[in-house]
């Protein structure tokens, strides 16, 4: 979380990332992927501009997600 801290220059204390972290939850599709079901938050979109990546707004394709998880364990 240290390092999510940084990435996002300081802005949300650790607490408030692994509670923004949880609350990102989405719906799945079998065959198609997955529906964000979180509302948009200042959280969201900072680590969504940090990360380069967009979940809040659109379904997200099974291979979509798997490269979200391979980038953000870097």
């Amino acid at each position: 979380y240290r390092y999510l801290e940084k990435r996002l220059d300081s802005k949300f204390t650790c607490s408030e990332i692994v509670r923004g972290l949880r609350d990102m939850d989405f719906y799945e599709i079998p065959g198609e992927g997955y529906i964000p079901t979180y509302t948009r938050t200042d959280f969201t979109d900072a680590l969504h501009e940090a990360f380069g990546f967009r979940t809040d707004f659109q379904i997200i394709k099974n291979n979509q997600m798997k490269k979200i998880f391979k980038d953000t364990k870097r």
